[in-house]
């Protein structure tokens, strides 16, 4: 099977499409030049306390004040704020970033405790987008500050290593947590994602510096700023997508745009050295994603009836309560005699189809899949 990739930057809007044998079998889409995108990090100022629902809004220089709820604080809040008053001078008038690994962190907080006894007003607080803003809402937030990468994520102000459950392998999962705690630094956490099954130590390693360098080159713009302020901006968007998506089994990726061309390069050389030779820029005539036939399998893919397999057919339904799919055979019920044949063949079909489908319109939560018999 070949794996694909292929990259549409438009002015607006990067779409990211996965291709196997040249078949669309997964579509993401992000807005470019987002401002208050998640994974940017703010030094922002407590606005207004909600103790009904123990939140607090947030100034972060939104037009709309974000949302900071008590349980997203996270449990080693009170260990950031010591950094962040050191940093900030406020105890001994001077200011200077704290070595996290030379602290000593504090007991983390209740984890049922009040929001008012946590912050006050005009308090300045260090805090990550959670969830963009939409319509009339302003941003999430959490405290709990995180650095992703493609098998790590690097969380400061924390002290232990977690393993995804999803893999497997006792072994392995003993392996990859003694691993990382060898070589993490301290006072930070690491969560190893599934990703990094099977990978050896100085992929992993590298990964863990770079991220450390993330975090040592971008909080001491606190010093500098005075809240609200941006401190560390994410990704650009099409490396942040990719990030997610990417796996050594690709051929190709294919990009239309000469930054992101350069910027996706620089990543997969980064994370698979060597590979980056995949990365190819595209300049045809034919906009990307028709040369690729992706735009005419978006029009018949994405509509309430997806015809597969020789006439067979699903019809998709959505409602709030779930999501329904309806098989039919089609041309395929006229003129058979094997009709239980016919089932089998539409159904089997169909599966592969549906299964297609729940990935490409990234459906979930209940799903009723009605077959033929």
């Amino acid at each position: 099977m070949i794996s694909e990739l292929v990259v549409d930057v438009q002015p607006k809007e990067v779409s990211i499409a996965v291709l196997e044998d040249k078949n669309l079998v997964e579509l993401q889409k992000e807005a470019r030049n987002v401002s208050f995108a998640v994974g940017d990090i703010y030094l922002g100022k407590v606005k207004k306390l909600m103790p009904g629902l123990n939140a607090a809004f947030i100034d972060v220089g939104y037009k709309k004040d974000a949302f900071l709820h008590y349980l997203d604080l996270g449990p080693n809040f009170n260990t950031q704020q010591k950094f962040l008053k050191q940093a900030l001078g406020e105890q001994k008038g001077d200011k200077k970033i704290p070595t996290i690994s030379k602290m000593q962190l504090l007991p983390e907080i209740e984890k049922d405790g009040s929001i008012s006894n946590v912050l006050k007003v005009g308090q300045e607080v260090l805090v990550q987008i959670a969830k963009e803003p939409i319509s009339t809402k302003g941003p999430r937030l959490t405290s709990e500050l995180s650095f992703a990468g493609r098998y790590i994520v690097l969380i400061p102000f924390a002290d232990k290593v977690s393993v995804s459950t999803k893999i497997k392998s006792s072994e392995e999962r003993a392996r990859l947590r003694q691993l990382i705690q060898s070589i993490k630094p301290k006072n930070f956490s690491v969560i190893v994602r599934t990703s990094s099954e099977g990978k050896r130590v100085a992929e992993l390693d590298h990964e863990l510096k770079t991220l450390l360098k993330r975090w040592e080159e971008n909080i001491p713009k606190i010093t500098k700023v005075k809240a609200p302020a941006l401190i560390y901006e994410e990704t650009a968007r099409a490396v942040a997508l990719l990030r997610d998506i990417f796996n050594p089994s690709f051929q190709n990726i294919y990009v239309n745009d000469a930054d992101i061309y350069h910027n996706i390069r620089d990543y997969v050389s980064l994370i698979a050295p060597g590979r980056e030779e995949i990365v190819q820029r595209y300049t045809g005539e034919l906009p990307i994603f028709d040369n690729f036939a992706i735009t005419k399998q978006i029009k018949s893919l994405f509509g309430r009836t997806v015809t597969y397999k020789s006439g067979a057919y699903l019809i998709i339904e959505h409602t709030e309560a779930m999501h329904v799919i309806d098989v039919n055979s089609g041309n395929r019920s006229k003129g058979s005699d094997a009709q239980e044949k016919t089932a089998i063949d539409v159904n089997t079909a169909a599966a592969d189809e549906i299964a297609r489908q729940l990935r490409l319109r990234d459906m979930g939560g209940i799903i009723v899949v009605d077959f033929i018999d």
